[in-house]
């Protein structure tokens, strides 16, 4: 039997890597031998272990722990200085968009399409009411756009719509690609944004209660406007202390809940019963949204915020445990998932024999059957 010779400093990365110390210790009974040197695990466990810790086989041949770091800055809300070591689900996510975002680029380039004028058009120190009003007008959203949605989802899902229509890739996924066993920490990040002035993209964590996914989007909408690539954990809907985050809640807040409109209806509105609710429904935005905004304008006090915050979390998270996150139909998940601009960019692409279709099911994470299955309900035609 054949044993490989791997350094136990780089195990030892790896189980806490993974962050499933306990779990894996209990998977492979010889691990406190192999991190002793005791032991060497033969080939087909060192496969076994890179699989359960998501850690690229190839690492285990190094003499020390390779240094992984996200490409984009992570901005913390409860940030305590020190460096915190990113996950490999973020990672392998943040990677994937990187590669469908270069491809995007070059693709757009080669048509002949001009960079988006609106990408890194802004500055921080932009008045947020000004910046509100030139992001409504490029995704031709009209003063109170949301009112005309029955509820605040379909206010969500024109957002992203518009936003995909003015040129920017929408990516919403609660797990690395298509493996629902990788679930993406929320706490971790809410979403991240990849500047660029072809193929700007966001990715919201769809793991995370709908609610707060409206704030993430506008917030990502505003580091478009300001060309900031950045990921972001926005607890508790609140930034990290960083002008550019300041200046993204800033612009978001104003970009769903216009203060002068809120001023004008406030004073009825905490006449009634449940105001945040009554609110909500003049926005088309969820409650979160309308007491977070609230904070902002002094309406209400950070305690009854945090109060709020609490019992709101508990709901979000007994709904998303009843009804399962990423149920549903696999290929309408695909829309949200890869993003039905790109998806209809790339399959084009394949059709045309402009890209292999290998690449394409790389790009997309979808392969054989399932891609052209995909690329059908698209109204893609099939393969020539």
């Amino acid at each position: 039997m054949t044993r490989i010779s791997v350094s136990g400093s780089v195990i030892c990365w790896a189980l806490e890597r993974s962050g499933q110390r306990a779990n894996l210790e209990q998977r492979f009974p010889k691990l406190p031998e192999w991190l002793s040197g005791e032991i060497q695990p033969t080939l087909r466990q060192l496969e076994a272990f890179a699989k359960a810790t998501s850690t690229p086989l190839g690492y285990f041949f190094l003499p020390d722990p390779p240094e992984e770091r996200l490409p984009i800055p992570h901005f913390r809300t409860l940030g305590d200085g020190r460096l915190q070591r990113p996950s490999p689900d973020l990672l392998e996510t943040v990677q994937m968009m990187e590669r469908r975002q270069a491809w995007m680029r070059e693709y757009l380039i080669e048509e002949g399409n001009e960079p988006l004028s609106f990408v890194r058009s802004a500055e921080p120190a932009v008045e947020p009411e000004r910046l509100a009003v030139e992001m409504r007008e490029t995704l031709g959203l009209s003063d109170g756009w949301a009112a005309g949605n029955r509820t605040w989802a379909d206010a969500l899902r024109q957002l992203r719509n518009r936003m995909e229509e003015a040129g920017i890739l929408v990516v919403v996924n609660g797990v690395v690609g298509n493996n629902t066993h990788r679930k993406l920490d929320p706490a971790e990040f809410r979403g991240f944004v990849l500047v660029d002035e072809y193929a700007p993209l966001v990715f919201v964590n769809g793991a995370d209660g709908k609610a707060a996914q409206m704030f993430t989007l506008a917030h990502e909408l505003a580091h478009v406007w300001f060309g900031s690539s950045a990921a972001f954990d926005l607890r508790e809907l609140q930034p990290a202390d960083d002008k550019t985050e300041l200046a993204c809640n800033r612009v978001a807040a104003e970009f769903l809940v216009p203060k002068s409109q809120l001023r004008d209806i406030w004073p009825s509105a905490k006449q009634e019963q449940k105001p945040y609710q009554t609110v909500a429904r003049h926005f088309k935005v969820s409650e979160l949204v309308v007491v977070r905004r609230a904070l902002d304008l002094e309406l209400i006090t950070k305690n009854e915020y945090l109060d709020f915050y609490r019992d709101y979390q508990r709901e979000e998270v007994a709904a998303a445990a009843g009804q399962g996150q990423e149920g549903g139909n696999f290929y309408a998940n695909q829309n949200l998932r890869i993003g039905r601009r790109f998806a209809r960019v790339v399959i084009g692409a394949a059709r045309e024999g402009r890209l292999l279709y290998r690449d394409a099911y790389h790009l997309t994470g979808l392969y054989g059957n399932t891609f052209e299955k995909y690329a059908q309900s698209l109204a893609i035609g099939g393969a020539p």
